[in-house]
C-alpha cells in the first residue's frame, strides 16, 4: 500500500505530463480514444466521489469563520472567468461550438488542482479549499444559469437538463464520498493516499476521449483554441490577483484567489460540453485541463518566492 501511495503522489506531482501524453495519444489514435467517450460522465463522477472523501466539516467551518474572504473568492470565480470568456469570443473569431465551449469552461467552478497549486505557492490553502468547496456546491445552480445567459447566442442551452446532470455527476458523488467518511472512516483513511492516482487517471482519460473525438477540429483550429485558453487562464490569474488586492486582502490570500479564479474544473466542462453541445465544444475544456496545470505550476513557483513586504 505504501508503494502504491508513493506512486500516486508521484503521478499527482507529474499530472501535467500525463495529461499531455494522453492528449497526444488521443490525437494519434482517435478511434481508440473515442471509445472512452461514453464513460466521461462516469469518470467525472468517480473523481468527484474522491473529492467527497477528502471534504471535511472544517472546510465549511472556514466559510463561517471568514465569510467575506470566501465570498470574494466565489464572486471572483463566477464573475471574472465567465465575462472573460464572453470578451474573448467577441474579440477572437471562432466557430459557435468553440465559443460555447469557451464560455462553458469559464462558467465552471474552481478545480481541485487549485488547492495543490495554492499550497505550492505558499498561499492561503484553507481559503482555497473553502472557495473550491463552495463554488462546487453552487455549480448546479450557477453554471447552467450562466451558460444559458451567456452562451445561448451561439448554441441552444438546456439549463434544466444541465442542472440535473451536475447534480448527478457532482453533488451526488460528493455527498456519497462525504457520507463514506462517516460510515467507513478507516477504509477511507487508507484510500485517501491513492486518490491522486484515481483523479489523474480519470482526467487524462477524459482528455484523451475529447481529443480523439475532435481530432479534425483540433487539426483545423487547435492553435486558435490554445491561444484563447492561454489568454483566458492567464487573465483569470491576473484579474483574480488584482481584484483581491483592490479589496484589501493580504498576499497569501491574493495568491489563493488568483489561482482559484484561473484554474477551472475543466473535467466538468468537458463532460457537459460533450453531453449538451458537441465533442468540438469540449475541446477548450480539454486544452484547459492540459494548460492550467502547466501554468498553475509556473505561477505557484513564482508566487512561492514572493512574500509580504
Amino acid at each position: 500500500m505504501k508503494a502504491l501511495a508513493a506512486f500516486s503522489t508521484f503521478v499527482g506531482k507529474t499530472f501535467a505530463f500525463w495529461v499531455i501524453v494522453c492528449a497526444v495519444l488521443g490525437f494519434l489514435f482517435p478511434d481508440q480514444a473515442k471509445q472512452i467517450a461514453p464513460w466521461i460522465v462516469t469518470l467525472l463522477a468517480i473523481i468527484m466521489f474522491g473529492m467527497g472523501l477528502t471534504l471535511s466539516v472544517d472546510d465549511f467551518k472556514e466559510v463561517a469563520r471568514r465569510p467575506l474572504e470566501v465570498t470574494i473568492g466565489v464572486i471572483c470565480q463566477f464573475l471574472i472567468m465567465p465575462l472573460l470568456a464572453v470578451l474573448l469570443t467577441h474579440v477572437i473569431p471562432m466557430p459557435p461550438e468553440v465559443a460555447a465551449g469557451v464560455i462553458l469552461v469559464g462558467c465552471c467552478p474552481g478545480g481541485t488542482s487549485s488547492n495543490v497549486m495554492t499550497y505550492l505557492s505558499k498561499g492561503d490553502v484553507a481559503l482555497s479549499v473553502a472557495c473550491t468547496s463552495v463554488t462546487t456546491l453552487a455549480a448546479p445552480l450557477v453554471t447552467p444559469f450562466l451558460v444559458w445567459l451567456l452562451a445561448s447566442q451561439f448554441l441552444p442551452v438546456d439549463a434544466w437538463a444541465m442542472f440535473i446532470s451536475i447534480v448527478k455527476i457532482v453533488l451526488a458523488p460528493l455527498a456519497l464520498g462525504f457520507l463514506a467518511q462517516k460510515l467507513l472512516p478507516k477504509m477511507v483513511r487508507a484510500a485517501v493516499p491513492v486518490l491522486p492516482l484515481v483523479s489523474v487517471i480519470g482526467i487524462v482519460l477524459i482528455v484523451a476521449a475529447v481529443v480523439g473525438a475532435s481530432k479534425a477540429a483540433i487539426a483545423q483550429s487547435g492553435l486558435m483554441i490554445f491561444a484563447v485558453v492561454v489568454l483566458h487562464n492567464g487573465l483569470g490569474y491576473l484579474l483574480g490577483f488584482f481584484a483581491a488586492k483592490a479589496l484589501g486582502l493580504n498576499l497569501t490570500k491574493r495568491k489563493a484567489i488568483a489561482i482559484e479564479v484561473g484554474m477551472q474544473n475543466s473535467g466538468l466542462g468537458a463532460a457537459l460540453a460533450n453531453a449538451y453541445f458537441s465533442p468540438v465544444a469540449a475541446v477548450p475544456s480539454a486544452i484547459f485541463s492540459v494548460w492550467h496545470n502547466i501554468s498553475g505550476a509556473i505561477l505557484a513557483n513564482y508566487f512561492s518566492r514572493r512574500t509580504e513586504k
